[in-house]
């Protein structure tokens, strides 16, 4: 038996992961990054990006987990087969990069120091550049990395919509499957 829309488990992670990546990749590149190092803001928006970085990569196990248990509608075809390959591509590297951007962010904390600082309320200050260390370079571009997969992953969306009027949109609604 087949099913017409995701798990509905899969389908509140997608759009929480969603909305908590986009929030991430715009806090990080929009504000963390041109944010001084000495600002008195900058400890507290670390906390909320960090947080944000740890959230993300524990729903996207659990979305993983839940997607390898759980029957998934037939893959939709755009009719050419780059474009298949490279949608097939972009899901496949949306678990890849979010999760090695949330290893990234996490190794770049503990070399930088970052929990004692910015949980636990010591004294010292951040570092003078965080791109001294390589975990911060891995991360920002994989943000870019991902900042590009969400435009294409959103385009592709609604080409399938629009284009192909193929409703496919509806398998990330709620309701029956």
């Amino acid at each position: 038996m087949s099913v017409e829309k995701y798990h509905p488990a899969l389908v509140v992670l997608h759009w929480i992961i969603a909305l908590v990546l986009i929030v991430a990749l715009t806090m990080g590149t929009f504000v963390l990054e041109p944010m001084a190092n000495d600002s008195a803001e900058k400890v507290d928006a670390l906390k909320g990006h960090m947080i944000a970085g740890i959230l993300l990569l524990s729903l996207m196990l659990i979305r993983l987990i839940i997607k390898v248990k759980t029957q998934k509608p037939t893959r939709s075809s755009t009719g050419n087969a780059l474009l298949d390959k490279l949608s097939m591509a972009t899901h496949h590297g949306f678990y890849f990069f979010v999760i090695l951007m949330a290893l990234s962010g996490i190794t770049l904390s503990i070399v930088a120091g970052l929990p004692d600082i910015v949980f636990a309320g010591s004294a010292e200050s951040l570092p003078k550049d965080f791109h001294e260390f390589v975990p911060r370079i891995v991360h920002g571009i994989i943000a870019k990395i991902l900042i590009i997969m969400v435009i294409a992953h959103i385009a592709g969306a609604l080409y399938h919509q629009y284009v192909l009027k193929d409703n496919l949109i509806a398998r990330m609604k709620f309701g029956k499957r």
